[in-house]
């Protein structure tokens, strides 16, 4: 066999194989997907009550509104800063990342202790004195940040701590906020795998249409 069959042969092999890989599969995979998995594959987006999407259900949003559910401290701020304006430096190592900051490191400690040292020219309150001045209990989530800073979820726990605070800024009962909190409790994936969380968006969006019972 000839040398030129042989190439034309390998050839032919090559572009029926890219085709089937790089083209009939992906496609047909997309076309499955839309089918049998539509909101996943399109984004898993969230829409509000006027059916505006507001955001996705696997991506974070900052919430620090005594009227909301506030959702765990982000090392991006979730990515919403301007990079032109990135003045913090949050966006230093990209749009997700955890801040790689040992326990000991004093800007971690800054952030969640704060610092009232009367000869420093910069006083911060920190995250765990301002938990505790709103009558939130601090829990883990709630002062440490995510591997991925966009993390959606805190703990079932957390949002309970937040209570309280929520039911006096919006002059509700603290028991009807706690349905609400079990109503948006996604528990663990096919029953064992991970640990229930509170989805913040999808609470917060609940929280804006919730009619207090009388």
């Amino acid at each position: 066999m000839s040398f030129a069959r042989e190439a034309t042969r390998a050839v032919r092999s090559t572009l029926v194989l890219w085709i089937i890989t790089a083209i009939i599969y992906p496609f047909v995979m997309i076309g499955f997907g839309q089918i049998v998995f539509p909101a996943q594959v399109n984004g898993s987006l969230i829409k509000n009550s006027q059916g505006e999407i507001v955001g996705s259900a696997l991506i974070g949003q900052p919430f620090t509104s005594d009227r909301y559910f506030n959702s765990r401290p982000s090392t991006t701020s979730y990515s919403t800063a301007n990079p032109k304006k990135d003045e913090a430096g949050i966006l230093k190592t990209g749009v997700s990342g955890a801040s790689n900051l040992a326990p000991s490191n004093p800007a971690l400690l800054e952030r969640i202790k704060g610092n009232n040292n009367p000869d420093s020219s910069k006083r911060v309150e920190g995250d765990f004195n301002r938990l505790k001045n709103a009558g939130v209990q601090p829990t883990a989530d709630l002062v440490y940040t995510s591997g991925s800073s966009l993390d959606p979820h805190i703990t079932p726990e957390a949002a309970k701590a937040q209570i309280l605070r929520v039911a006096k800024a919006r002059g509700v009962q603290p028991q009807q906020l706690e349905t609400l909190i079990n109503q948006n409790t996604d528990g663990r994936f096919l029953g064992i795998f991970g640990e229930p969380g509170v989805n913040i968006l999808k609470l917060n969006l609940a929280l804006d249409t919730f009619k207090p019972a009388t």
